[in-house]
């Protein structure tokens, strides 16, 4: 289960620890279930993923499993559209959440900037409250339009 909430976001924080920045690509077989593919590089090393995600916003079922880049680069062909970029960077909140702000399309008219933080239960999802000095914007947890599925059909329809 994947339980997060999301936010759009200015840019990177200045004033967070950095905990882990990553190049990731990830496309879309289908949206409705989402079955997506990603491929994240960080430090040099390459992660390739094959995800199900069902239906919901704050918490749906996510069901990810590692391929190989043979794998990846065969369902990338299959898909035929490019994939979308992102810059992805991971900062630690001062209550010990994890903030993974993401950079998306850098570099196209449709670029923009967006954060979640994942929880362990949805009665800590509701609880929190993000530290108003990290500047983010409108949340969109809960905007049903609002995901990287939906960005897909808006860009590569």
């Amino acid at each position: 289960m994947e339980i997060e909430r999301k936010w759009l976001i200015g840019g990177f924080p200045q004033n967070l620890p950095l905990v882990c920045e990553a190049a990731v690509r990830q496309g879309y077989v289908a949206t409705a279930p989402v079955v997506r593919i990603r491929e994240s590089v960080q430090e040099g090393a390459a992660r390739y993923v094959l995800c199900f995600k069902g239906k919901g916003t704050l918490a749906r079922e996510e069901i990810e499993t590692d391929i190989d880049a043979d794998t990846f680069r065969k369902l990338e062909a299959f898909i035929g559209k490019p994939l979308v970029t992102k810059e992805f960077k991971v900062y630690r909140l001062p209550g010990g959440e994890l903030l993974e702000v993401s950079l998306v399309d850098k570099g196209l008219p449709s670029q923009f900037f967006y954060a979640e933080v994942e929880f362990p239960t949805v009665e800590a999802a509701h609880a929190f409250t993000p530290p108003a000095d990290i500047g983010l914007g409108e949340e969109k947890t809960e905007s049903g339009d609002f995901s990287m599925s939906a960005y897909w059909h808006k860009t590569r329809g």
